[in-house]
């Protein structure tokens, strides 16, 4: 197993969540309007839930542990969310929301599909390791919130599978059949999965991902098993 980073508490940063569809505000400078505070409120109580299922699971995520991170009263939690099961069907796709934007920035400079996806595993890895609290959100989601667990696979899925289709379209994937794509997008996502349960973790703590896996991972797309 990897020698978990020193440096990963370091540099942990919390989840910047906000609303799908972020406020606009005037360009005069001034106190946020009612509507900001509220996302801003909405936005505090996301980030802690992703704080409080890192270190306590799904079933520890209780609302006074949520509320008491946030430093918001309690009885304000039902002011945006129904109920807690409600904040716990939201969080994996708000999470999944920023991650994908992340990935999406650090990649999309490559030349080639194949340069954009080496980049996109690799920055899928350093968004593990700087958000680790992402692995238990996304994984125990499975059991504890099932119905954002199958649309945040599905919204994934389908974005592979459209990369895919782009690269085939540019002559990258000239072999695949269009009904291919999609099997191969839920191989690589079934990559991504198993690979960071055996070197994103060490123990139940955050590791530095090894390069030498990536290369690795990246002469399995280029080749196959059997060329």
């Amino acid at each position: 197993m990897t020698t978990t980073s020193k440096k990963t508490t370091a540099r942990k940063q919390a989840l910047p969540l906000q609303s799908s569809k972020p406020l606009k505000r005037p360009v005069k400078a001034g106190k946020p309007t009612r509507a900001e505070k509220g996302q801003q409120t909405r936005a505090a109580l996301l980030r802690a839930a992703a704080d409080v299922i890192g270190e306590h699971g799904y079933q520890g995520a209780m609302v006074s542990l949520i509320t008491a991170k946030a430093q918001i009263a309690q009885g304000t939690f039902y002011n945006y969310f129904a109920s807690q099961q409600d904040l716990l069907d939201q969080l994996l796709p708000a999470v999944g929301r920023f991650m994908l934007d992340y990935i999406q920035k650090r990649s999309a400079d490559g030349k080639t599909e194949a340069e954009r996806e080496e980049r996109r595993f690799h920055a899928y890895f350093a968004f593990l390791e700087e958000h680790p609290e992402y692995y238990r959100i996304m994984y125990e989601a499975e059991v504890f919130a099932p119905e954002s667990f199958r649309q945040h696979r599905e919204t994934v899925g389908r974005g592979l599978t459209r990369l895919l289709e782009r690269a085939r379209k540019a002559g990258e994937l000239p072999e695949c059949e269009p009904r291919e794509l999609e099997v191969l997008a839920y191989m690589m996502m079934g990559a991504r999965h198993y690979l960071s349960m055996r070197y994103a973790r060490d123990g139940d703590k955050p590791a530095t991902f090894p390069k030498w896996v990536t290369k690795a991972y990246m002469k399995f797309l280029a080749h196959g098993i059997y060329p």
